[in-house]
């Protein structure tokens, strides 16, 4: 027996103890890998992939509201309950009917998620220029939905547009922005 010195609780230890614990250890490991799922790892924000590769196939969707669509690294549930792993390049944003991945039997769909906005709809075409160089100017985003434009239900929107004198209301609306504006606070 090789003297392994003391283990926490003030007992001797064993080079065999030891061995022993490692081979017990080693077995748990290998159960938990084997319960666990593959996690796929999402490297490209769109698969170009056809219609007829998804023939076949489940749709399952990852439902994200316009800030989450630009998160590019993190683990992510789709409404089917599979797990992804997001490893997109800095300053990738997931664009709605994107294709992320294709696996044997389904494959998973980008949707957005409808979320609060607030909703102007601009007298003229002057007012629409004028909301939307104020709204750009404190860079918050901008997004087009009909005749209406949305920005971000924020206390800095609300403040602005009522001072300008416009007429908005608050609506829950996907939310896809023009361009790619970045937030002085984020």
């Amino acid at each position: 027996m090789v003297d392994q010195g003391l283990d926490r609780s003030g007992e001797q230890r064993s080079a065999t103890d030891a061995s022993e614990r490692g081979v017990a250890a080693a077995a748990d490991a290998h159960r938990v890998q084997s319960d666990a799922r593959e996690v796929p790892l999402i490297t490209d924000a769109r698969l170009e992939v056809g219609d007829a590769d998804l023939s076949g196939r489940e749709r399952d969707t990852l439902v994200l509201t316009a800030e989450e669509r630009r998160w590019g690294r993190r683990r992510v549930t789709t409404t089917g309950g599979r797990t992804l792993a997001l490893a997109l390049p800095t300053g990738s944003v997931l664009a709605p009917g994107a294709i992320l991945h294709v696996g044997p039997d389904w494959f998973v769909v980008v949707e957005c998620a409808p979320e609060q906005c607030l909703a102007v709809t601009p007298a003229s075409r002057e007012e629409a220029l004028r909301v939307a160089f104020e709204v750009g100017n404190r860079h918050f985003t901008l997004a087009l939905d009909g005749e209406r434009l949305l920005v971000p239900d924020d206390p800095g929107m609300d403040i602005l547009l009522a001072r300008m004198g416009v007429r908005f209301e608050r609506v829950r609306a996907v939310f896809v922005p023009i361009g790619r504006g970045q937030r002085h606070d984020r």
